[in-house]
């Protein structure tokens, strides 16, 4: 009798235990923490920051070509900015910086606009545009970009000028000339792509 008792009371725990999935239960393999940045550049589509001199950008369904290229450097930071030329008389400056997080940023120059960065806010196109930084950097040229030929060195005073929805305004004076103002707007990374070179160094 006291057996029989012994196999209903195992039963019964049996059959609770199965029914709150504790046996049968595999185990879970330990999850690995991602090393992955959710906001990093596809590596399909090129990595901006190897940009140069001879490469190829598409855009919004445009093509430009990198026809020269400033090297910057302030301190220890360091960022880029591009001539491009789509071939067709149409041209821009695209600027790369990382500070952390990537920043590229597609530029239009405003030739005879009579602006200059004297002032905390300022109010272009109906846009109001906040400064954000001031410096001077050391820059050194490739290929064509208006200030001399390759290995062309000498210093940028600029002002930056940050506005709404990823826009910006920026002036710049490249040894002691005049003030170059522009209108940038941040990149859309996901329909940008760079076509590199077939001639670039190992």
């Amino acid at each position: 009798m006291l057996v029989l008792v012994v196999l209903v009371v195992i039963a019964i725990l049996l059959y609770v235990l199965l029914k709150r999935g504790v046996l049968g239960r595999s185990p879970q393999p330990a999850r690995r923490p991602s090393t992955v940045d959710p906001l990093a550049v596809p590596d399909d589509r090129g990595d901006i920051r190897t940009t140069r001199v001879g490469d190829m950008i598409d855009y919004l369904g445009a093509n430009y070509f990198v026809r020269g290229s400033l090297r910057l450097k302030e301190g220890g930071f360091t960022w880029s900015e591009h001539f491009l030329d789509d071939g067709r008389g149409r041209r821009t400056w695209l600027s790369v910086e990382e500070d952390p997080d990537l920043e590229v940023v597609l530029w239009r120059e405003l030739p005879g606009s009579g602006l200059t960065p004297d002032e905390r806010t300022l109010t272009v196109e109906g846009v109001e545009y906040r400064r954000v930084e001031h410096g001077t950097a050391r820059y050194t040229g490739e290929g064509t970009t208006g200030l001399g030929a390759t290995g062309t060195e000498g210093r940028v005073e600029y002002v930056d000028y940050d506005g709404p929805e990823g826009k910006h305004l920026s002036f710049e004076r490249f040894d002691g000339g005049e003030w170059e103002v522009g209108l940038g707007e941040e990149v859309l990374m996901s329909v940008f792509t760079l076509y590199p070179s077939g001639d670039r160094p190992e």
